[in-house]
């Protein structure tokens, strides 16, 4: 009887952790988990929250944080995340959030569903905070030069 009582007990147990362990798959839960280990800088619990191509993103964002400040560092885990807004289309979701940095500044984070689970969807093509966009970014290019130098062919260079 002790035995049978010991074994229920050990199923009721494992099945208990197993579910209180389930991570929820809800856009919004799986941003504020995604948000909240980035600000922390805890880039490994951040990628179990994205897609591989977010998890290369962070990759570089990990290489990078080695180069700050402690300061710096300590500044940024005190950031707290606001979830402001889910609009899921499909397997397609947009969450807007805002920093308690700066409050007022909503930014977007894109998440997209694969095999039934919410994934945080950062590309090479976007910055964080910001959707992507289809147009190409013109700001960094300028006009070219003008070359005012006088071609030597029309130049007559002998005298003669």
């Amino acid at each position: 009887m002790k035995k049978l009582f010991f074994s229920f007990l050990a199923i009721l147990f494992v099945s208990a952790t197993l579910i209180s362990c389930k991570s929820k798959s809800d856009p919004k839960s799986v941003a504020s988990n995604f948000l909240n280990a980035l600000t922390k800088m805890d880039y490994e619990t951040a990628k179990k929250y994205g897609t591989p191509e977010t998890g290369k993103m962070l990759d570089m964002l990990s290489s990078f944080a080695g180069m700050m400040p402690d300061s710096v560092k300590a500044k940024a885990k005190e950031t707290k995340v606001e979830i402001k807004n889910v609009k899921e289309n499909g397997n397609d979701c947009v969450v807007t959030y805002a920093n308690s940095d700066k409050p007022n500044d909503d930014q977007t984070l894109n998440l997209i569903k694969k095999d039934g689970k919410w994934l945080v969807n950062m590309s090479k093509d976007e910055s964080m905070g910001e959707p992507a966009s289809n147009e190409p970014d013109t700001s960094a290019y300028s006009e070219p030069p003008v070359d005012e130098t006088v071609p030597t062919d029309s130049v007559n260079v002998n005298n003669q």
